[in-house]
């Protein structure tokens, strides 16, 4: 096989935004040192996360390249084979998955455990943007956003069997974020709200969220009246932020986390982690470091040549959004717990992965923003 097929083309590196690129890995460096700081002084973790966020980091940045290198055009074209592999890995789960913490949202396959929700998001992302193009944009046709919802809805279940409500939030506004930037009418978006809005009504006063789920949803909507083992990660992560004050405690002298009170520091309460040991200041950059990320994703989707790179961009930035917000939320008390990673800091190869192949998506559609004669 010729080399030159895994080399990028020079005309097509000149168009490269190296800091779409570079923001994600400072965050992901940034997180990869507070993973470190959560588990080195536990006996069940020591470095071993550490150093496996390390290999998925280095991975990650293998498959990124290998996704410049064709055409996203051509990429979107297999959507149908990513999104019904992720599917499909989804039904395994629900047959055969781990139960973790009341949800079933890992596989092992060949010895290494993933999670095929975190997959998925690539699939959905790539197959709605592939239909939408197709539809040349009109998504108010009745047919059209009936097969759009087909498409959303099968994932969705499957997520929601599990239990997992968060990634099935996130899927949803994966769809939700790429309707609305094809015009989708507001009557429609209305409708859906109300309709959002009844069945919530309906699943709760039907008793069909778990005894741990509905704990999450009262202690978050009225913390005074739960028991205080209900609120105890909220308010130990409080106290974390809160005490970080301007600066921090310091590397590995955060009180909160390296004595054991925050459970999950590494994975979904990290920004616990970096409250009480970076304090305001190492928070605030975190969150400039994001909201730059999020700025640059949609100017590649304004400057998008096509429908189907401004629709990849704007799928990713709704969920990036909405994770971003929810997990942070919720280490302050401004969101119920859910079991969301933090993007590029929190531990997990699947989260990893999954949002730097994402944001090779993202660079593809950046570099081809215009057609380039060889």
């Amino acid at each position: 096989m010729k080399l030159n097929k895994f080399t990028l083309d020079k005309k097509l590196l000149r168009e490269l935004d190296i800091s779409l690129l570079i923001i994600p890995l400072i965050i992901s460096i940034f997180g990869t040192i507070n993973i470190y700081s959560a588990t080195i002084n536990n006996a069940n973790y020591g470095s071993r996360y550490f150093i496996m966020q390390l290999l998925c980091i280095f991975f990650s940045l293998v498959l990124v390249y290998f996704s410049l290198l064709f055409d996203y055009i051509y990429i979107a074209n297999y959507s149908y084979i990513f999104y019904w592999a992720g599917v499909a890995l989804l039904l395994y789960t629900d047959i055969a998955g781990k139960a973790t913490k009341g949800a079933q949202s890992w596989i092992k396959i060949f010895g290494i455990q993933i999670e095929p929700g975190e997959i998925i998001k690539i699939g959905l992302i790539l197959l709605i943007a592939k239909k939408i193009d197709d539809m040349d944009g009109d998504v108010n046709k009745l047919k059209n956003l009936i097969q759009i919802l087909f498409y959303t809805a099968i994932p969705v279940a499957f997520i929601i069997k599990e239990p997992n409500y968060g990634l099935a939030v996130i899927c949803l506004c994966i769809v939700f974020g790429m309707l609305f930037i094809s015009n989708l009418d507001f009557k429609i978006i209305f409708g859906v709200i109300i309709l959002g809005a009844f069945s919530c009504f309906l699943i709760w006063n039907l008793h069909l969220l778990k005894g741990y789920q509905i704990q999450r949803i009262t202690s978050f909507l009225n913390p005074s009246a739960s028991s205080s083992d209900s609120t105890l990660q909220v308010d130990n992560s409080i106290l974390a932020i809160g005490s970080g004050g301007l600066w921090g405690k310091g590397l590995l002298h955060g009180t909160q986390v390296q004595g054991g009170f925050i459970p999950e520091a590494h994975t979904d309460m990290i920004f616990s982690v970096v409250g009480e040991e970076w304090g305001l200041v190492g928070a605030f950059v975190l969150l400039l470091l994001y909201i730059i990320l999020l700025i640059k994703i949609l100017k590649t989707s304004r400057r998008s040549k096509d429908i189907l790179g401004k629709l990849i961009c704007i799928g990713f930035f709704s969920a990036l959004s909405f994770s971003i917000y929810q997990n942070i939320g919720m280490t302050i008390g401004l969101a119920p717990i859910a079991g969301i990673t933090l993007p590029f800091m929190s531990y997990g190869g699947s989260s990893i992965l999954t949002n730097f192949i994402t944001m090779g998506l993202i660079l593809n559609v950046s570099i081809r923003k215009k057609k380039i004669n060889f």
